[in-house]
């Protein structure tokens, strides 16, 4: 094999794999300027991404396989961010003000995807709305793991831990819309949002840690 030969197999897989990438970033673009993503065509996500329609078909097969892997990239990505936030200097008791602070960073850096998560949850597609409810489950089911891990609310059940995870998430998914409606260059509102978000979730965890393992009745 030539010289030659062997850069442009190398440099094929490159070019696939930044088509792909030019393809969700498209359908992004496209959301961030305030279209539902269910309206979208995969013609327009490829005019958008400077490629030909039938590229689109060498990387997805329809549009909401392309969505998919959008919940799925974020999805990912955060889960980790967030465990690695949980695990640091667990002794110096500042776990739920500093995964506030990467959230919010993280939702601020990622404003396109956050968006599109907003409209989707209650969007057209249901293949979409699934998605992104089985990815709050992985959440909830991570953090209630990371949490018997290190010790905490030993007195509740699995499942009562993770129905105060589940609201942790859903807490959580409700602000990033006030994260991303934060107009630039307002550090102290949004300092009051993060504090507020701190202690909406502060109330969140000291409810279950009074949470009696009993029936009301």
């Amino acid at each position: 094999m030539s010289e030659h030969d062997t850069e442009e197999s190398t440099a094929r897989p490159e070019r696939k794999t930044g088509t792909r990438r030019a393809l969700l970033q498209a359908a992004l673009t496209l959301v961030g300027e305030g279209r539902s993503f269910t309206s979208l065509g995969l013609r327009e996500i490829a005019r958008q991404a400077g490629v030909v329609p039938n590229a689109f078909y060498r990387h997805f097969r329809n549009t909401d396989e392309l969505g998919l892997e959008l919940v799925d990239e974020m999805g990912i990505t955060l889960r980790r961010l967030l465990r690695e936030a949980r695990q640091i200097d667990v002794s110096r008791g500042s776990i739920l003000r500093r995964s506030v602070r990467v959230y919010l960073d993280y939702v601020k850096a990622n404003r396109l995807q956050f968006q599109f998560i907003a409209t989707e949850r209650s969007g057209g597609s249901r293949i979409l709305r699934l998605a992104i409810r089985t990815d709050v489950t992985h959440f909830t089911n991570e953090m209630a793991q990371d949490l018997r891990t290190l010790g905490r609310y030993r007195e509740l059940s699995t499942p009562r831990l993770q129905m105060v995870c589940g609201l942790v998430v859903m807490t959580m998914l409700a602000a990033a819309t006030d994260i991303l409606d934060l107009p630039p260059g307002q550090p102290l509102l949004e300092g009051e949002m993060e504090e507020n978000f701190v202690q909406q979730l502060h109330v969140i965890l000291l409810g279950a840690s009074k949470w009696q393992e009993k029936d009301p009745h």
